[in-house]
């Protein structure tokens, strides 16, 4: 009588195992940075409505604003979202997004974007600090 093979002998058992544990190797990183730029991103849209009020504020007042009040934005921390602790409007107009450990496992990460005004407009310059190139989306890079 003849006996038929059934299931998968042990050997193929391990390869599979070998071959989804690689897999993991390399997506479970490339999710970190993914869900990291999102989180990031999402503190780059929150500063929209303090990026108007900057270059408004400029074209009405030939300065800079210096605070979140004085463009009619809510305090600092009341601008939050799942990675932003706050939004801040400084000094010459310089806007500050402070992230948290959600965002990097320091908590320590910020993106300083600085006006400049060019003849007719405002242009932005975006500093990093505690991020990578891979973690920010391409226009703060």
């Amino acid at each position: 009588m003849k006996k038929f093979q059934q299931g998968f002998t042990l050997i193929e058992l391990m390869i599979v195992v070998a071959i989804i544990g690689i897999l993991a190797a390399i997506a479970i990183p490339a999710y970190q940075d993914f869900t990291t730029r999102a989180r990031v991103s999402e503190g780059l849209s929150l500063t929209s409505a303090a990026k108007a009020g900057v270059a408004e504020f400029f074209q009405s007042n030939s300065r800079f604003p210096t605070a979140n009040a004085s463009l009619g934005l809510p305090t600092a921390a009341s601008i939050s979202g799942v990675g932003v602790t706050s939004v801040t409007v400084g000094a010459l107009g310089v806007i500050v997004v402070d992230f948290n450990a959600k965002v990097t496992p320091a908590g320590t990460a910020t993106i300083t974007l600085t006006p400049t005004s060019n003849v007719g407009s405002i242009t932005w310059v975006c500093t990093k600090t505690n991020l990578t190139d891979g973690q920010v989306p391409a226009t703060c890079r």
